[in-house]
């Protein structure tokens, strides 16, 4: 057990103080943290604490926030803890109703951010989870009367009166988990635990949180148990452990409202359909999906795609960036396009991530989060199979949905029991999966996909010498409608045709889009950052560089994950930016993309193409960014 005093001291205890905002507890505590020698700047780590702020509520229930700080500034990790005496209503919390009345702020050096961050903030949610344990601190008189009861191991220790509880001799196992792992992941845990010891049932919690799985369930615990509890919202590690058991799936956030009626359905599921024979070693799943709907678990499933191809997009289009920023800036074209040498593979390797390993991750991820380790092979296959008919992460994604749900389908049918369990498993379910799941992808949805993307060629050839304001405004939406996929490829496929025609204004609009979705995807995630998660502003940083050099698939993390608002959001600016280029007449008679590609636009002069090319992406990716903050923030307020 972590012991708190040994990162505080009564002179960072402070009890009973008024406040009227959550600004002035957060200054007040780190004014006493510099006073103390814990931090260097004052105003550093005021920025910190605040950026943290704007990503997700630290108010939690009960009165309790932990708002915390990861910077370079702190000397060591520390904590500051201020009492309330007039709780604040206005601090954003998972509670609506929060009012709070104790506040931990937690100083984390930069280095220390994936251990001592999170294992403090993990101490810390599993102790006030305990309602006696957080009364007791409340009821401190003294700064130095709270400094002793931190580490009162009989006070964190649950001590509700249960003597005239029964005992139903009943054991219950949990899994939670959340999407960042650390304080839902912890105090649903808790949750469950309080609840059991109020029911008179023996309750166990595996938390796969941040620090990986931690309170991990024994053999002997899995064989004794009565029924699981998935409390999770991403997809649960080695689910294939209690198969045998009878399930309850919820949110993470879900035993935070009522633990005991989740427990009550746990044990009136042991009661209605007992658990079967452990078998080990079997690496099947029972695939019941118990209070989860087809909603969600298409939800979950892409937002388990998503996690897995973040780095595989971070990392490409950097490699990818790289090589193009190198030919273009030192005149390297010919050693970019010469198979075999340095630069070209280099490209390769940047390329290769984006373009072959991408959709495949996506699409095997998706696969996993609904059927679990049987699905990761045709959701490879799927995810293969949509780059072979050029569907790009569309066709990832429906490939991913299709291998999940027909793999649980065949694990539904198809039972791995008795002497041909491990052929079931290892042989049956990956191989029949991959045929069937690439045969429909390859034959049913590659066919219309081919006749598509000639319908769009010659639909956009029919439009030449028409309106250049239609015709370039066409070409924009069509290029950030799917980054990359079919119908981005029909219209690189038509600008280039017109190229080599004669017709050097389609490309130039089309170079100029390419910018435009990573751009306003990084103003987004800066100008609106509040509204936007940790994980898409990180991804924000990287974006306008991919932008630079004309590479599109940035912004796929945030089209994937809210699609009918991003998709609409990006068309919007891409098709008035290709309007524009369109307009003036602006030609680019060089294949690429990219800011270098300012060099070689012509029109009335260089310089006068250059601005209005450029201008143009600017332009399209402020409409853009507008309408990504002002759609991910009615989204927001929807929830509320």
């Amino acid at each position: 057990m972590m012991l708190l005093k040994t990162l505080t001291s009564p002179n960072l205890l402070h009890i009973k103080k008024s406040f009227n905002t959550k600004e002035e507890i957060i200054k007040y505590l780190i004014h006493q943290l510099a006073e103390e020698g814990k931090i260097h700047s004052e105003a550093e780590f005021l920025k910190d604490v605040m950026e943290r702020e704007a990503l997700s509520p630290t108010g939690f229930e009960g009165g309790l926030a932990i708002p915390h700080g990861k910077s370079s500034t702190v000397k060591e990790a520390a904590f500051a803890v201020a009492t309330l005496s007039k709780p604040i209503s206005t601090w954003e919390s998972v509670d609506p109703d929060n009012e709070v009345e104790l506040v931990f702020l937690l100083a984390i050096p930069k280095e220390e951010g994936g251990s001592t961050h999170l294992s403090l903030l993990s101490e810390l949610i599993t102790r006030l989870s305990n309602e006696d344990y957080k009364k007791h601190l409340l009821q401190s008189f003294t700064n130095e009367e709270l400094y002793d009861r931190l580490d009162d191991v009989l006070l964190n220790k649950q001590i509700s009166n249960t003597s005239n509880i029964p005992v139903l001799d009943k054991t219950i196992l949990a899994i939670t988990a959340c999407p960042a792992g650390i304080a839902h992941t912890y105090m649903a845990a808790e949750a469950l635990i309080k609840a059991g010891m109020e029911m008179g049932v023996e309750v166990f919690v595996e938390k796969q949180g941040a620090n990986g799985v931690e309170d991990r369930h024994t053999k002997s615990l899995i064989k004794k148990a009565d029924a699981i509890i998935y409390a999770v919202d991403v997809a649960v590690k080695e689910e294939e452990r209690f198969k045998h058991l009878p399930k309850v799936k919820t949110s993470v956030a879900a035993p935070l409202r009522n633990a005991k009626d989740i427990l009550q359905q746990a044990l009136q599921k042991a009661e209605g359909s007992p658990k079967s024979e452990y078998v080990e070693a079997d690496d099947s799943l029972d695939d019941e999906v118990e209070g989860k709907s087809f909603k969600t678990e298409v939800k979950d499933s892409l937002l388990t795609g998503i996690s897995y191809i973040i780095p595989v997009i971070v990392a490409g289009g950097m490699t990818l960036a790289v090589a193009v920023f190198l030919s273009q800036a030192f005149g390297l074209q010919d050693l970019y396009n010469e198979e075999g040498s340095w630069l070209w593979l280099l490209r390769q390797l940047g390329g290769g991530l984006l373009g072959q390993l991408m959709v495949p991750i996506l699409a095997a991820y998706m696969a996993y989060s609904i059927a679990d380790k049987p699905a990761l092979g045709p959701g490879f296959a799927a995810g293969v199979a949509a780059n072979l008919i050029g569907s790009g992460f569309l066709g990832g994604m429906l490939g991913g949905l299709l291998a999940g749900f027909f793999l649980k389908f065949l694990k539904k049918k198809v039972k791995p029991t008795g002497t041909f369990a491990g052929f079931v498993s290892f042989w049956f379910y990956p191989v029949i999966g991959t045929l069937v799941v690439g045969s429909i992808m390859l034959f049913v949805i590659g066919e219309p996909l081919r006749f598509l993307n000639e319908g769009l060629i010659n639909w956009l050839d029919g439009m030449t010498g028409t309106n250049a304001i239609i015709l370039g405004a066409i070409i924009g939406a069509m290029v950030s409608f799917d980054l990359g996929g079919p119908i981005n490829k029909a219209a690189y496929t038509f600008c280039i045709g017109a190229m080599a025609s004669g017709n050097i204004v389609p490309y130039a609009a089309f170079a100029s889009v390419k910018m435009v979705s990573a751009f306003s995807v990084t103003g987004a995630t800066i100008f609106g950052k509040k509204y936007f998660t940790k994980q898409e502003q990180e991804v924000g940083k990287q974006t306008w560089l991919l932008g630079l050099a004309g590479i599109t698939e940035g912004a796929i993390p945030f089209m994937i994950n809210d699609p009918l608002r991003v998709i609409p959001s990006l068309i919007a600016g891409s098709a008035v930016t290709g309007a524009i280029v369109a307009y003036f007449d602006i030609g680019l008679s060089v294949p690429g993309a990219g800011i270098f590609s300012l060099a070689l636009v012509q029109g009335p002069s260089l310089l006068t193409a250059a601005s209005i090319w450029l201008g143009a992406a600017i332009i399209g990716a402020a409409i853009s960014m507008l309408l990504l903050i002002m759609t991910r923030k009615n989204k927001l307020a929807k929830k509320i």
